[in-house]
């Protein structure tokens, strides 16, 4: 039977080589009878039966293993060292046992090792020096005294040398103390609590920890998982912990009474939403064609040469409505200029029309189209930008004031009544419209170029004439040319 008492300091090198030297032995871990120097009071290294067995050529281990004893040697556990050198022993068999979670002793041993990262976490965060040293020395001295739930200050010494590298400290536990000076780390025996004084800039630490404390925030179970209480005697914060935890409920309540009444985030994409449906123009001035040409509503002014107003008298018994500009008018910067409205204007000539008192607009007042070599294929506005557009369509029509509104097409009945569908059913009805006019739903005149058919298109062109007629007549001598009236 060979007994090892290992020492609190320089206790990871020192179970390391006694390890070693057993399993180059081929002592078996029943063999061996490991103790603590904290439970033997001090013995030596070797102090029992048994010769130690000289240490031969070095053994190989996988380097998860050597991380993990290097860090459970530091746990408080009486059987830390039992535990290690029996799964030291099983890997020389099985290599890859440390990859198996299911293990009993391995998950056991891993347990321990995130319980020693856990009590190092809490010496880095709660220890509280304190200035011990006389204020005219050439360097400040300190000291702390903290009771680690392991014996966790020795592989800490290299976090408070590097970090507190600019003055002498002393940091006291129970079984280990640590002192730096002169730029050098040494370990000596535990000492009990030292005596020490008064620090003026606690004050102002609680001070600064009152006001950081958000009661409205306040999880007791979180706060003491984090901050044990076994901590709290050694904090100089935790004075103020009691008093900030029972008045936290009477401030939660205070500072919602006085905080401002902010909307909730939802209420930005409502309030968004309003805008895009409200319009930009409330007036029916004359300032309402710099308004459209000035609008940014949806994204077609991008790439759109120009906005393209409504034309003819600001008093119209008729307004005529067709989908958007085309190439012609994007250039030009007026309405039904382009093959669609020379269309339109010959046959409302032959239907009586007469356009000079008529006033000419589009559903949208951008063209949208898709570039193709030098060329601009017109593209069918979707409903989005329709509904952006149709306030310019509401303030031309508050300030026409027509009788009639003739509605060319689907995207121009879809502004107006709200529906696109069905314009060949729909064609020459008269129509209630959504701000109460009538609507007169008829072709768009590029229909009638489009068809291939000649046959099909004579025949769409009479029912457009037709239509373009009986706007004529609803609106009466207002709108019907001179030639017309003489017939």
């Amino acid at each position: 039977m060979h007994r090892v008492t290992v020492p609190l300091i320089g206790v990871a090198s020192a179970w390391r080589d006694a390890a070693r030297g057993f399993l180059v032995a081929g002592v078996p871990p029943e063999q061996v009878l490991w103790n603590s120097e904290a439970q033997e009071g001090g013995a030596d290294l070797f102090g029992a039966s048994g010769p130690l067995p000289a240490a031969g050529a070095g053994v190989t281990v996988p380097r998860s293993f050597v991380a993990l004893a290097g860090t459970v040697v530091f746990h408080r556990d009486p059987q830390r060292f039992a535990r290690l050198y029996a799964l030291l022993w099983r890997l020389r068999n099985t290599p890859h046992l440390m990859s198996d979670r299911a293990d009993p002793e391995l998950a056991k041993l891993h347990a321990m090792e995130k319980a020693v990262h856990r009590c190092r976490h809490k010496m880095r965060a709660f220890v509280r020096f304190r200035e011990i040293g006389a204020p005219d020395a050439p360097r400040r001295s300190f000291a702390a005294w903290f009771e680690p739930a392991h014996y966790t200050l020795e592989m800490n010494t290299g976090f408070f040398r590097d970090r507190f590298a600019d003055m002498d400290w002393r940091i006291v536990t129970p079984d280990v103390t640590a002192t730096f000076a002169q730029g050098e780390v040494h370990l000596d025996q535990g000492q009990p609590a030292p005596l020490l004084p008064e620090d003026a800039s606690e004050e102002l630490w609680l001070t600064y920890f009152r006001n950081i404390f958000n009661p409205a925030r306040l999880k007791v179970n979180a706060m003491t998982a984090e901050m044990p209480r076994k901590y709290w005697k050694n904090l100089p914060e935790a004075a103020a912990i009691p008093e900030l935890v029972a008045g936290a409920p009477a401030r939660a309540r205070a500072m919602a009474a006085t905080a401002p009444s902010l909307p909730p985030m939802r209420a930005a994409a409502a309030q968004a939403s309003l805008a895009r449906h409200v319009s930009a123009w409330a007036d029916t001035g004359e300032g309402l064609e710099a308004a459209i040409r000035s609008c940014t509503r949806c994204p077609l002014h991008c790439m759109a040469t120009q906005a393209v107003c409504g034309e003819g008298p600001h008093r119209a018994a008729l307004m005529v409505v067709g989908e958007q500009p085309g190439d012609s008018e994007d250039l030009a910067g007026r309405p039904f200029v382009g093959p669609a409205g020379q269309v339109f204007d010959k046959v409302a000539a032959e239907a009586g029309l007469d356009r000079s008192k008529v006033y000419v607009t589009n559903a949208v007042k951008h063209f949208k189209y898709i570039p193709r070599g030098r060329k601009r294929i017109h593209q069918r506005p979707d409903a989005g930008e329709v509904e952006q557009c149709k306030w310019w369509l509401d303030a031309e029509i508050a300030r026409a004031r027509p009788e009639l509104i003739l509605a060319m097409g689907a995207t121009a009945a879809l502004a107006l009544t709200g529906s696109g569908r069905d314009i060949m059913k729909r064609r020459g009805t008269v129509e209630r419209g959504r701000l109460g006019h009538d609507v007169l739903i008829t072709l768009h005149p590029s229909y009638l170029l489009r068809l291939p058919d000649p046959q099909a298109r004579l025949r769409a062109t009479a029912d457009f004439r037709a239509d373009l007629a009986v706007a004529a007549r609803l609106v009466g001598n207002a709108t019907i040319a001179p030639s017309a009236r003489l017939r």
